[in-house]
C-alpha cells in the first residue's frame, strides 16, 4: 500500500477517535492530521518511502563533504603553520575519502542522531526516544521491526510521553492507533498486498 493510502487511513482513524470523544473542530483537525502523520512512521525504515523524504540525498551530502574537505586542504596549505598544515590537509583528505562511503541509510542515521541531540538539548524524553527510534530504523530492513508489535510498543511509549509533554488529551491513543493502522493495512490477507508483516519479530518471522 502506498503512503497516500496509509495517510488517508490514519487520518480517518484519528477523525473517528476524535468524533467519538466529541472534540471541538480544531482538536478534531489536529487529531486527524496526527493520525495521518503517525500512519507513515513505520515506513521510516531502510527502503521505506518515508526515510528518503526526511533526509538529505546522500549524493548531496557527499558532494558537500568533498567540497568542505577540498577547502580545508587548500586553507591548511596556504594559511597553516607548522603541524597545522599537515593536520588540516590530513583531515580534509580523510573527509573526502570517507564521503565516498556515504549511503542513504547513513543519512537516516545522521537524522536520528540529530533528533536525539535535539531531544537531549531540550530535555524532552519523547524527542530523545524518537531519535533512538529513527537510528534503529536506519539499521533494519523494510517491513521488519518497525512493522512489528515490538515497533508498535516502542512507538506507543513515545506517543505517551508526547501526550504528557504537550498536555493534550487523546494524542496517545490517536498516535498509537495511526501507527497500528499502517500495520493492519499492510497485512498479507488483504488482496492488494503481495507481502505481509512480521508481527512477532524477533521471535517469529511468519508473515500475516
Amino acid at each position: 500500500m502506498n503512503g497516500t493510502s496509509h495517510m488517508a487511513i490514519g487520518a480517518g482513524t484519528g477523525f473517528i477517535i476524535a468524533s467519538s470523544m466529541q472534540t471541538d473542530l480544531q482538536t478534531t483537525l489536529i487529531l486527524s492530521g496526527l493520525g495521518g502523520l503517525t500512519a507513515l512512521i513505520p515506513d521510516i525504515d531502510i527502503d521505506g518511502k518515508l526515510s528518503n523524504r526526511i533526509t538529505f540525498s546522500h549524493q548531496f551530502v557527499r558532494t558537500l563533504a568533498q567540497i568542505i574537505g577540498f577547502l580545508m586542504i587548500m586553507y591548511s596549505f596556504f594559511q597553516g603553520k607548522g603541524n597545522e598544515i599537515w593536520i588540516g590537509m590530513g583531515s580534509g583528505t580523510a573527509i573526502i575519502v570517507l564521503s565516498a562511503f556515504f549511503r542513504q541509510r547513513h543519512m537516516l542515521t545522521m537524522t536520528g542522531i540529530g533528533v536525539l541531540a535535539g531531544g537531549l538539548s531540550l530535555q524532552e524524553s519523547w524527542i530523545i526516544m524518537l531519535g533512538v527510534f529513527i537510528v534503529i530504523a536506519s539499521f533494519v530492513p523494510h517491513r521488519s521491526y518497525t512493522h512489528s508489535l515490538a515497533g508498535l510498543a516502542f512507538f506507543s511509549v513515545i506517543a505517551f510521553q508526547f501526550e504528557q509533554a504537550i498536555g493534550m488529551d487523546n494524542l496517545f491513543i490517536v498516535s498509537t492507533a495511526g501507527y497500528a493502522s499502517h500495520l493492519i493495512a499492510d497485512m498479507k490477507v488483504l488482496p492488494f498486498n503481495r507481502r505481509g508483516v512480521k508481527y512477532f519479530l524477533p521471535f517469529s518471522s511468519k508473515e500475516f
